[in-house]
This record gives structure tokens, sequence and C-alpha cells, in this order.
């Protein structure tokens, strides 16, 4: 038994359950696409400072991709799991991408990495932001791993309208060697990102991202959608050029999304897979047998704690997933670049590990109730 805070300021006692045995791992899943945004893990020893460059564990990060790829998951890579942009500046990135897509080679692992602008400090001009994306795509695919054009902060912020957001994806579309993802991160993921594509209108917005696919579907493999709103993205996905690819960036309707109706489905680019690694990688090898019904009642469950871990202010997610990283015992400690760690409340803490533990996330629930103790007792918590 473990005495756990609640959001109220009081104190519950909770049973750690069993751990599940998930199925092992395998090949590539077949009936969809899967890609995990996987974080980062930070050098705990490493006398850094909030605002200064990233210091990252390069062994215990890239053992964790491994962990991804054994369960025949895609990795997308300097995403904003990685703390890309909250923490992760991109010298870090830069690296991080060479590293991870040599990893990737070495394994057979699939990878895709983001490509952005933020190189960048202080306002730009649309010329400094082409260069800039136009650096970071020669990086990742000189690197041999597939680009993800993620949205920049510098193009929302110095875009008058669509017309210079069409010019400039079609710009890099052309430059592209091969098919691209597309990016389209809601405010409630960056807040620095609202009115992207030209309009805070939703409608006007999807119609210019539409406009840019339709115009080079040669060369975009796909498009990854976190809006965190489902009747938005099953109408998006109808809408795209056959051949193109939906992957749900959706943390809170994914298993929906990736089931599909008899009008398609979407594939999948998530955050929350980092912690559901080996669950969800077993949840879609069901759903390649044809057993929609299955997959659902596997993955449904897991949703109250991606939820629990979006919820707003949702940016701040990673703390969660980093910290069910650490129970799970994919790294020694706690900590997270840039102080993040401290970003979620002891209560969202102790609600998520419950969440996980309830779901058998943990290889060793032993381990992990060890951790948690620990954590509580740095709070004051007493045992």
């Amino acid at each position: 038994m473990i005495r756990l805070p609640d959001a109220s300021g009081g104190m519950r006692e909770y049973l750690p359950r069993p751990a599940r045995t998930p199925a092992p791992g395998g090949g590539a899943l077949t009936s969809r696409t899967v890609f995990s945004a996987a974080h980062v893990v930070a050098d705990p020893y490493a006398d850094t400072t909030p605002d200064g460059p990233a210091a990252v564990d390069w062994d215990a990060t890239l053992a964790f991709r491994r962990h991804l790829w054994s369960h025949g998951l895609g990795v997308a890579e300097a995403m904003d799991t990685a703390q890309r942009g909250m923490g992760l500046d991109w010298a870090g990135a830069a690296e991080l991408i060479r590293r991870s897509a040599a990893e990737a080679k070495a394994v057979g692992g699939r990878i895709a990495c983001g490509v952005g602008t933020d190189q960048l400090t202080g306002p730009a001009d649309l010329v400094a932001i082409r260069t800039a994306y136009e650096e970071q795509l020669a990086l990742v695919e000189d690197a041999g791993a597939q680009p993800i054009l993620m949205a920049s902060r510098a193009l929302a912020a110095a875009a008058r309208g669509p017309e210079e957001y069409l010019e400039t994806y079609t710009h890099l579309l052309r430059q592209a060697a091969e098919p691209v993802i597309l990016h389209w991160l809601g405010p409630m993921f960056d807040p620095a990102l609202g009115g992207y594509w030209g309009s805070a209108d939703l409608d006007t917005a999807t119609d210019t991202f539409l406009e840019v696919i339709a115009a080079h579907p040669d060369k975009v493999d796909g498009i990854k959608v976190s809006l965190l709103d489902a009747r938005r993205e099953v109408e998006l996905r109808r809408r795209l050029p056959q051949g193109v690819r939906c992957y749900t960036g959706d943390d809170f309707h994914y298993p929906e999304l990736i089931a599909g109706d008899d009008q398609g489905f979407s594939h999948a680019l998530l955050g929350i897979f980092d912690p559901l690694g080996p669950l969800a990688a077993e949840a879609v090898r069901i759903l390649d047998t044809g057993d929609a019904k299955g997959f659902r009642e596997l993955l449904d469950p897991t949703v109250e704690l991606s939820r629990h871990l979006f919820e707003a202010p949702t940016r701040f997610y990673k703390t969660g997933v980093v910290f069910l990283a650490w129970l799970a015992g994919h790294q020694d400690h706690f900590t997270m670049l840039g102080g993040l760690q401290s970003a979620r409340s002891l209560p969202h803490l102790a609600r998520a590990y419950e969440l996980a533990d309830g779901l058998g996330l943990f290889p060793d629930a032993e381990l992990a109730e060890s951790r948690m103790r620990s954590l509580l007792a740095v709070y004051g918590v007493e045992r």
C-alpha cells in the first residue's frame, strides 16, 4: 500500500497492481504506419542552467529508441516530445538527429526527424526562415532520415497571410529529395503557433494546408495533425489526395482515429506512444489481423492516462512522459532538460503513476513503487 496525494490536498491509499505481461517485440507493423515521438534523457550530472545548452545522456537516450524499435514502432525524432524549443536547442537537436539516424541504420529501425527554424534568434524575415529550414532539411536528408517539416514559430510570427505559407512550403517541397511529413501543431501544444497557415479560422487554415499538399502530392508522404479535434481530423483526412497519409497527433482520441471508419483511418505519430510503446504495438498487431474490436479493447483504457498527461497546459506533457520512463526503469533519474521536471505538480505525477500502474505499464512494478516512494519522500510525504 502506498499513500498518494490528490488534487484536493488530501492523501489516499493506493494498492499497486501486478505488471501485465506484454506481447514480445517483433517486426514492422503492417496495417498502420506508427511513429512514437521519443523523449530525450538529460545528463543529471551536468552543471547546467535552464537557459544553457542541452546536456543529454546519449547512451540512455539511444537505448530508449532501441526499445521502441524492438517493438516495431518508428521513432519520430527531435520533435516537441524531445523538448524541441523547450530545453533542446538546434545544436542539441542536430546532434540528436545524427546519432539517432545512425542508430536507426545500425538496427534497421524506421526514423523521421523534425526540420524547423529554431536556430534563428529574434525576429526573422521570410528569406532567413526559408534558409533556416533549408539548413535543417539538408542535415536530416544527409543523415538518411525522413524529414518532418515542423511548424515554425518564426514563420508564424513573420507571415502576414496564407500566401507566405504557400510560398515557403512550396519552395521547401520542391527542394526535398524524398516525400516529407508535414506538421500542424496546434497552439495548445505551443502558444506561439496560433493562427498557423495564415488564419485563426481553422477552416480557412485547413484550405491553405490542403492547397500546399495538392500542389505537390508526390512530395508529401503524409500530414501530422495535432489539434485535439477528432472531427476536424476525420474531415481533413477525407480531403487528402490519394496516397497521402494522415498521421494522428491527437493524444485524446487516437484509438478511434487509428481504428478508422468505412471511409478511412489515420496512421499515428504520437507522444503518448512513448510511455505506451509496447502496449500500443501490441494493439496495432491485433489490428493487423483485422480485429478492430480487440484493438479498441486494449487501447481504449489508455486514453484516461493520455488525457491526464496532456491536460492543460498541454505543452508540459513531456514532464509526465519522462516521469513514467523513470518509473518504468528506462532511465535512472527524473531529471529533464531545462529543469522541466518541476513543470507538473506532485498530485499530477501521483495520478499519472496510479493510472500507468493500473494499465500494467511498468515492467517491474516494485521498482516503480520504490521510485514513487522516493519522490514522495523528497516532497516530505512520510512513508
